[in-house]
């Protein structure tokens, strides 16, 4: 994996954290930022993983990185605060291997200044998303998504706080589930493609969640429906991915014994540290 970033890099260190060097799902192996003077490059050279200044040259950058990646190997590209617009050809060509975090709970509050806007607006609730990057501003799929609740009191740098902190956990998570084949940009299935116009936005990970859960047990939407025990088993895990971070808020459903043991193995592979 490579992660651009252009700031401090919290969230590369909750990643570098989560994928060291030989973890059997995927290393962290390359950190590229756009400015010299970012502290994310110290943070990989302190663990050993390549960190390389690449100047924000027009027309150029993505050419760099492009060729950067292919010589290290790359397969997977996360940003994390990387504050540059990548162009179309460098983001179509990464379409699905390419991830975004951001610090709210999209579609709402898109682009920069999100906490203030928020503050503004008195939100109940914030958060952070974990997207695939598309060729629009903070656009592409859903793969996760955190809330945390607005104080009355809060400032935006208290908010942005409580945010991050989701961050650091939802990231590492996020990442997880798409190198287990538990997350992707869009359905698999004919069943879902026909009605996916239809699912809402912000359910729309839950059922692509649903849809890897089952193919993972060795069973389809087509096969099982979704009026059937093993699609609620399959909900059922996708809704408990993000247990954690709702604030190990519970999610009950009765189901047979084998597929309770099914959810809660295939739950143990996505939060183990292996």
């Amino acid at each position: 994996m490579a992660v651009f970033a252009s700031g401090r890099g919290t969230n590369l260190q909750a990643l570098l954290d989560a994928f060291p060097p030989g973890h059997p799902l995927g290393e962290v192996a390359l950190v590229v930022s756009d400015r010299e003077e970012a502290f994310a490059l110290e943070r990989a050279r302190a663990r050993g993983v390549e960190a390389v200044h690449l100047p924000w040259r027009k027309g150029r950058f993505a050419e760099e990185a492009q060729a950067l990646l292919k010589a290290r190997g790359i397969d997977l590209v996360l940003l994390a605060g990387f504050m540059r617009i990548l162009p179309a050809p460098f983001v179509e060509a990464w379409y699905g291997r390419l991830l975004n975090i951001h610090p709210s709970l999209l579609p709402d509050y898109p682009g920069l200044h999100v906490h203030e806007r928020v503050l503004a607006a008195r939100e109940a609730f914030s958060g952070t998303t974990v997207h695939f990057v598309d060729q629009g501003v903070d656009t592409g799929p859903l793969l996760l998504q955190a809330r945390v609740p607005v104080l009355p009191t809060d400032t935006p740098e208290a908010l942005e706080a409580r945010v991050l902190s989701v961050e650091h956990r939802a990231y590492p998570l996020a990442v997880r589930l798409l190198l287990l084949g538990l997350a992707g940009p869009e359905p698999l299935s004919l069943v879902l493609r026909r009605i996916w116009p239809e699912v809402p936005y912000r359910s729309r990970p839950y059922y692509l969640r649903a849809e890897r859960a089952l193919r993972a047990w060795g069973r389809s939407v087509e096969e099982v429906g979704f009026a059937t025990d093993w699609a609620r088993a399959a909900f059922l895990f996708a809704y408990r991915v993000e247990e954690e971070l709702a604030g190990g808020v519970r999610y009950a459903v009765p189901l047979p014994r084998e597929l309770e043991e099914r959810v809660e193995a295939l739950l143990g592979r996505v939060n183990s540290r292996a």
